[in-house]
């Protein structure tokens, strides 16, 4: 086992593994339901769903964000060099997609005027005419957090299994 100043403290890695699952369930439902589901209600069901999951992931982010920032574990830097700044570069490139998928998806969901799960109804806010706009820069850049979250996941496999560093490990829960 590991000593703990290796690991990142159990909240950073519980939100850190609830916004990978989020975004992978988000990213299934807006790529795959047109092509799934009949129109119907279960169809608008999973789109509430799309958009009630898109707010608990605004939710975690902005925790995560917060939690980092605040009092989440800091870890000393292995390696300054330009591997490190690849790393830092694309977690910052990570959370500016998530935050602007974010913001994309809270405005399409104002300007459809969505229902979401529960009794809450979004009003209809802005022009109609913004749906299609939004929708395609919206799935653009949710294409692009995949790629790059793919990237960042093969790296950390590259890690474990290459480089057989602790990269990877001080992120599992069950090794902190």
């Amino acid at each position: 086992m590991q000593p703990a100043s290796s690991t990142y403290d159990r909240v950073t890695i519980a939100l850190h593994w609830l916004t990978a699952a989020l975004v992978t369930v988000l990213w299934l439902i807006g790529t795959f339901l047109e092509d799934l589901l009949p129109k119907g209600t279960l169809r608008s069901e999973v789109w509430s769903a799309h958009f009630d999951l898109g707010f608990v992931l605004a939710v975690a982010l902005l925790a995560f964000l917060a939690w980092r920032r605040t009092k989440g574990r800091r870890l000393p830097i292995e390696d300054p060099g330009l591997l490190h700044r690849v790393a830092k570069a694309t977690h910052a490139v990570l959370y500016l997609l998530l935050l602007i998928i974010m913001a994309l998806g809270t405005a399409n969901a104002f300007v459809r005027g969505v229902h979401l799960l529960g009794p809450v109804d979004l009003p209809k806010v802005g022009d109609p005419e913004w749906r299609r706009p939004l929708t395609h820069w919206h799935g653009l850049a949710a294409n692009l957090l995949m790629v790059l979250a793919l990237f960042h996941a093969a790296a950390a496999l590259v890690h474990h299994f290459l480089w057989h560093d602790a990269v990877l490990r001080r992120m599992l829960a069950w090794r902190g």
